[in-house]
């Protein structure tokens, strides 16, 4: 059973990723992955380099959801990628062609930085795939949906809708997924029983709710409806004119949908309740119920970044 009041009197900035068989969690001074193999969990901690302190303008309101959304993806793909280094040899997959041709001609910390951008790189291209570009040209071959510009830009909108809940579906169909989604769930709950300032043990933690307000999931849906407004402005007929205008205005769309998270985050009230309310429905299929071992795993990193401070980690700092 799933707590029901999910009302916090503190709101912490700390974020977290599933990973295979693990956890990252993120605080304001370091993050830390906890993975768990056949020999116990294993731990790996780093201090966080913050940008904004060298280039204060990435802490700018608007352009500061680009700065954080790509840092993030980098460093959400570096701990993929060591959480799959720790699977057994045995177990792990052959590498692609590409990963292999880059592993053959560079040095092996260089071509781990290159298999890391490239990832990053493929993984932006197919999100502007699915999410820009098929969705435009799916809308333009549909002549009735091309004799108005709010009609088509809301179509297109929700095509875009129906295509990441099919994707999140395909997802789900995978075993690996599965676990996956349920380190996710294991996530949500011990940022709630954190925020809820119970001591972080497995039977606290447990009935937590794994439906959290601040999940990236909910960022995609908040992209998704923001980019039907920013993109009402294109008064464009040629399908590929407007991918192009589209992808312009990806930069404003990210950083709106930052701030209205950032907002939502910080408050509990009516209006943050709506604009929450469908990521949240998003994840009941982006989570799933945790078993004790992946509670453990999530408890460990967050504790690992809990910063000495106390109230150092409040959301919105």
């Amino acid at each position: 059973m799933s707590n029901n009041n999910n009302s916090c009197s503190f709101r912490t900035s700390i974020g977290g990723q599933a990973l295979i068989e693990g956890i990252l969690m993120r605080g304001p001074k370091k993050q830390a992955i906890v993975c768990r193999t056949k020999d116990g969990l294993v731990e790996k901690v780093e201090e966080l380099k913050l940008d904004k302190q060298k280039h204060p303008i990435l802490g700018w309101p608007f352009i500061r959801g680009c700065a954080i959304f790509l840092d993030s993806m980098v460093k959400g793909m570096q701990a993929l990628t060591y959480s799959a280094s720790l699977i057994p040899e045995e177990e792990q997959e052959e590498p692609d062609k590409l990963d292999q041709w880059i592993a053959d001609h560079f040095p092996a910390e260089k071509a781990q930085k290159l298999i890391i951008g490239t990832a990053v790189v493929l993984g932006i291209a197919l999100a502007l795939l699915l999410f820009i570009f098929l969705p435009t040209l799916i809308v333009g071959f549909i002549k009735p949906l091309t004799g108005s510009y709010v009609i088509r830009n809301l179509s297109e909108g929700f095509t875009k809708v129906v295509i990441l809940l099919l994707y999140m579906a395909l997802c789900t169909r995978m075993s690996d997924i599965q676990r996956l989604f349920a380190y996710h769930g294991a996530e949500h709950k011990t940022i709630f029983c954190y925020e809820h300032g119970k001591p972080l043990t497995v039977e606290n933690v447990r009935p937590e709710s794994r439906f959290h307000p601040r999940c990236g999931t909910s960022f995609l849906l908040v992209v998704i409806v923001v980019s039907i407004l920013v993109n009402s402005v294109v008064r464009l007929d040629n399908s590929f004119a407007r991918m192009g205008a589209h992808l312009l205005l990806l930069p404003v769309v990210v950083g709106i949908s930052y701030e209205i998270n950032r907002w939502c985050g910080r408050h509990d009230n009516i209006l943050s309740a709506v604009l929450s309310a469908p990521g949240k429905w998003l994840q009941r299929i982006t989570t799933y119920e945790p078993d004790d071992g992946m509670i453990e795993c999530a408890i460990r990193a967050m504790e690992l970044v809990i910063p000495e401070e106390k109230g150092s980690d409040e959301w919105g700092k």
